[in-house]
């Protein structure tokens, strides 16, 4: 039997549409502040009745940070708000159950509880050989004398 040779060819695509221009509908501010700024975002919002309008958008919040200078880790646990909102808020919406709660990251309390712990070992450390010392010049000086 001969080989069957068969060839594809690409499907064949509709030659492209032309592309009519539409009237893009105007918005304007509805607030009397006319400017572009930070404080005067929007959003295009397409209504029910399917006209445009402008939607006002709020600050994004940076929210609370761990006040540790070298830290600046966000804190968790308490909400990202502007800063007028925190003052709606409940205490135990701001804060958190810990030494340092809503101020400070678990981790630098942490190293703040560890940090002084050894600085008041290290001051018992202290005391001790001081003690130790002069109990050592004692017996030197009752040796000296016999």
């Amino acid at each position: 039997a001969a080989p069957l040779l068969l060839s594809f060819a690409p499907p064949q695509s509709p030659p492209p549409a032309q592309k009519t221009a539409t009237m893009v509908q105007r918005l304007t501010y509805r607030r009397r502040h006319s400017y572009a700024t930070k404080s005067n975002k929007t959003r295009v919002l397409k209504t029910p009745g399917g006209k445009l309008t402008i939607q006002y958008t709020k600050k994004q919040a940076s929210g609370p940070k761990c006040g540790e200078p070298s830290c600046g880790v966000r804190l968790p646990g308490i909400p990202r708000l502007r800063p007028h909102k925190y003052s709606t808020l409940s205490k135990s919406n701001k804060t958190v159950h810990r030494a340092y709660g809503g101020v400070l990251c678990a981790a630098c309390v942490r190293t703040r509880v560890v940090r002084a712990f050894l600085v008041e070992e290290q001051k018992i450390v202290k005391k001790v050989l001081k003690i130790q010392m002069a109990k050592e010049a004692t017996k030197e000086e009752t040796k000296g004398k016999k």
